[in-house]
């Protein structure tokens, strides 16, 4: 007899006899485990796109602001002339903090030997150093971008960052909507949140806040770098509170409108996802959801999700402003029940040093996949390290 768990088999007649059953079940020793290989969870979101490192709010005029990419510190200033620029958090001197240092014009100054930078990384001056001499290697600079209200930065070579393509969102700028921003570090490594949202089976963990929603999964379609998947949701009991009506164009809906199903198209096309939904009866989508998460650590174990919900607004002038609190009082609940049961998966990744989940949903398998050949692997044996608990190994790597 064979069970199975992951892609890993287990002889049910030896775990029996072995000293290490356990009462109820079957227990195996850490280091006998294997689980799903190649490990999502230790695939590093790749640096050649544009990512929001910091609400452009966040970034002030003649100031410094300290942002994170997979681990690498990365400076952001903004400049007397209001454009901002981006390099490496490390001053080539002596590897000081750079986002302690100096605005100074279009120049950043070191605040410990007054080394300046220009706005591509390179060294502008030196002050103690002959104007004849040689000036040092500079830093490494990245482009950048405000759009949206956001600062967004290439965290690939900077060489690359021409030719990558930009997030078009053509509803951000339409009068007929308001967007709702979100900006919250989850402890979670990124992919756990892309499963998340593309599988739209896991509503019952919202019943509280939105009734019974039975998901049919209409289709799914899949490139080389793209998923993208079609669920018609039916109310089947309960009613949601009335900020989930209110983002379906703002009014409240008969009981025939909400039960004769809802159209919800989730796609990640790699390294972002977007969600929009078209009520029953309707053309244009209720709102859209524009979503990407930029790695805060070196072993990817948490992120930023950065967000924009475009909601289109009722036709009574004004009303969208009157409802607009109970929004996102509802968005932000549904986010907070997310985001508890994706710690709690990163945390079973954590504890069982590998992921053990058995996915039988296709669409996710296939996510898994495009998740898996567009990222980077991430460093083995720091990777290991970290799940286990092992600072000496991490100190030695």
């Amino acid at each position: 007899m064979i069970s199975a768990k992951g892609n890993f088999f287990i002889d049910a007649e030896w775990m029996r006899d072995a000293s290490d059953c356990v009462t109820g079940g079957y227990w195996m020793p850490l280091e006998l485990r294997r689980g799903n290989d190649p490990d999502l969870r230790r695939i590093g979101l790749h640096p050649d796109f544009w990512y929001p490192l910091a609400r452009s709010k966040d970034v002030k005029r003649g100031k410094t602001h300290l942002a994170m990419f997979g681990g690498e510190p990365i400076v952001l200033a903004r400049g007397e002339s209001g454009e901002v620029f981006a390099m490496d958090d490390r001053c080539a001197h002596r590897q000081f903090p750079l986002h302690k240092g100096i605005v100074c014009g279009e120049v950043l100054k070191c605040a410990y030997h007054a080394w300046s930078y220009q706005k591509d990384g390179r060294v502008a001056g030196v002050p103690y150093l002959p104007k004849d001499a040689c000036r040092p290697d500079g830093v490494k600079g990245y482009a950048c971008r405000e759009a949206y209200g956001y600062v967004f930065l290439f965290a690939g070579d900077r060489e690359k960052a021409a030719r990558a393509s930009f997030p078009e969102l053509p509803n951000f700028h339409s009068k007929k909507r308001k967007t709702m921003h979100f900006w919250r570090k989850v402890e979670c490594h990124y992919s756990f949140m892309h499963e998340n949202l593309m599988d739209m089976n896991h509503q019952f963990l919202h019943r509280g806040i939105m009734g019974t929603i039975k998901p049919t999964l209409l289709d799914y379609t899949k490139g080389d770098n793209w998923v993208e998947v079609k669920y018609k949701f039916e109310q089947a009991a309960g009613k949601p509170n009335s900020g989930a009506d209110f983002m379906m164009a703002g009014r409240k809906r008969k009981d025939a409108e909400r039960k004769s199903g809802d159209v919800m198209t989730i796609r990640t096309q790699y390294p972002y996802q977007t969600l929009n939904i078209v009520r029953a009866g309707a053309d244009e989508p209720a709102f859209d959801l524009w979503v990407v998460y930029v790695p805060n650590d070196k072993e990817q174990r948490s992120h930023i999700s950065c967000g924009m919900l475009m909601i289109e607004k009722p036709p009574i002038p004004g009303l969208i402003h009157a409802i607009w609190p109970l929004i996102r009082r509802f968005a932000e609940s549904v986010f907070t029940e997310d985001r508890v049961a994706v710690e709690a998966e990163q945390k079973a990744y954590d504890e069982q040093q590998g992921d053990w989940n058995q996915e039988i949903n296709p669409v996710i398998i296939a996510l898994r996949d495009v998740l898996i050949r567009h990222g980077v692997p991430l460093e083995p044996e720091i990777s290991r390290a970290a799940a286990a608990g092992d600072f000496r190994v991490m100190q030695n790597a």
